[in-house]
């Protein structure tokens, strides 16, 4: 309903396309946009992903689950501490982020300033728990490595790494461990302290099927911006995270 009304707004008419793949929605929506234009199928994408998710039953169907952060109840905004050792959860947030994708040559036709290109998408499917990743992070593995593939690079070539991470515990670990599998692996870097990592999240919560078009939105920015991203953690959490990443 959100794309339809969007369209019959401004007179969209090319590929009308709803994802929804839980908390991979919204960099599923970015990246299946950038196909529907390889594939000549439209030359401009309005793709992203919005979450309003504050209501009891979101809180009662998490909480059931354990996936909560509760041990920071008296530190509200401490809470969200992705890759900290400290974390117990994540937090809900709310919002939105839409980017507009174009095809290269008909951007530069029009002038068109062009923040980002996209270089590749990969996707996968742990195929193990219904909300637990593999804990070797295989899963992940498989994405970026597809990503890769698609955009024709080495890992060594990656400057940044916006993490997904939540702040769950076996989330966070999983998602460490693949990018340590990833980036000093074969074709990787040599030494991990080249490696960039950060996690969002600790500012804004984790948007769920808006998580990953926000976390698009911080990378794009990285890149017109020429900075990184800091990591979003509470002040005493910052000097754990390169540990926990790269652990020995």
């Amino acid at each position: 309903m959100a794309a339809g009304h969007i369209a019959m707004k401004y007179g969209f008419r090319g590929p009308n396309h709803s994802v929804t793949t839980a908390c991979t929605t919204g960099a599923h929506s970015i990246g299946d946009a950038s196909r529907f234009i390889a594939f000549g199928d439209a030359d401009v994408m309005v793709a992203g992903g919005a979450e309003s998710c504050i209501h009891p039953l979101t809180f009662a169907g998490f909480g059931r689950s354990r996936s909560l952060s509760t041990a920071h109840n008296h530190e509200p905004a401490a809470s969200c501490r992705p890759f900290d050792k400290d974390r117990n959860g994540f937090v809900v947030g709310e919002g939105a982020a839409v980017v507009v994708l174009e095809e290269l040559q008909h951007a530069k036709a029009r002038g068109a300033n062009i923040l980002a290109e996209l270089r590749g998408y990969g996707c996968s499917g742990d195929a193990y728990h219904m909300t637990a990743p593999r804990e070797d992070g295989s899963g992940a593995v498989l994405a970026m490595r597809r990503a890769l593939k698609n955009a024709s690079i080495q890992p060594r070539m990656v400057d940044y790494i916006n993490a997904h991470a939540t702040g769950t515990l076996v989330g966070d670990t999983a998602e460490a461990a693949a990018i340590r599998s990833l980036m000093l692996g074969e074709e990787g870097v040599e030494d991990e302290a080249s490696v960039t990592v950060s996690s969002t999240k600790g500012a804004l919560g984790h948007l769920l099927g808006a998580a990953g078009a926000i976390e698009a939105v911080f990378s794009i920015l990285a890149i017109a911006e020429v900075r990184y991203t800091p990591n979003s953690h509470p002040p005493e959490a910052k000097e754990r995270l390169r540990l926990l990443l790269f652990p020995g």
